[in-house]
């Protein structure tokens, strides 16, 4: 299959719902070199993303396995930084807060128009969450 073909599936991939898409390089049977495509997804959506890899790649054949996942519990909130109001993800465990992470897209759009690395701008409004949060 076409390497061109994985850029079109992670985005139709991930629009559909899938909570994660990655590959991995391996080797199949007989030595050959392949591409290992996972996706993480809810129980309840498996049929459609199955029939979706069936349709769009040359696989002949998938298999699946369940997993277990915790998360912590979210909440989203606005804070003030030097490029204004910046949402940011605060994740909970055990009632306390142990982490607080800025938005990507809004970073990346932060970034793109100020013409700046993105890094700079994490960093800017890391220091931003450091005064409000810890």
């Amino acid at each position: 299959m076409s390497s061109e073909i994985f850029s079109y599936l992670y985005e139709k991939l991930i629009e559909e719902g899938a909570l994660d898409v990655y590959t991995e390089s391996i080797y199949m049977k007989k030595n050959r070199p392949a591409i290992k495509l996972s996706v993480l997804c809810k129980k309840v959506h498996l049929e459609k993303f199955i029939e979706i890899i069936l349709i769009e790649t040359s696989t002949f054949g998938i298999r699946y396995q369940r997993y277990n996942r915790e998360i912590l519990s979210r909440k989203f909130e606005k804070i003030e930084c030097e490029y204004g109001e910046v949402t940011v993800k605060i994740g909970y465990y055990k009632n306390k807060i142990i982490k607080v992470t800025p938005e990507y897209e809004e970073c990346r759009i932060i970034a793109k128009n100020a013409n700046l690395p993105i890094k700079n701008v994490y960093d800017s409004i890391n220091c931003s969450i450091k005064n409000k949060f810890l």
